[in-house]
């Protein structure tokens, strides 16, 4: 069994109006060190492969082909054996 854990990021150039609003409350809250706030989104799935690279491969195509709007979005994939 494998976990596959799946960060999901809007590209660099997609404004992220919700991140915006997280900053603006912080810089209100006095956090003015904070430059910058983007905002996604974290996916966990276990997986039944027979290795960690099929694992991948699998978690790889459900991305692709359901949970990233690869239009805006991109991720980031780690697979651990559980």
């Amino acid at each position: 069994m494998y976990l596959a854990k799946i960060n999901i990021t809007l590209k660099e150039s997609v404004l992220d109006p919700q991140g915006q609003t997280v900053l603006r409350t912080l810089q209100g809250m006095s956090e003015q060190t904070v430059q910058d706030v983007r905002v996604g989104k974290y996916v966990e799935m276990k997986l039944q492969a027979d290795s960690s690279e099929s694992a991948k491969e699998i978690a790889t195509r459900i991305c692709d082909k359901l949970l990233v709007n690869s239009v805006i979005e991109t991720y980031h994939l780690e697979i651990a054996k559980i």
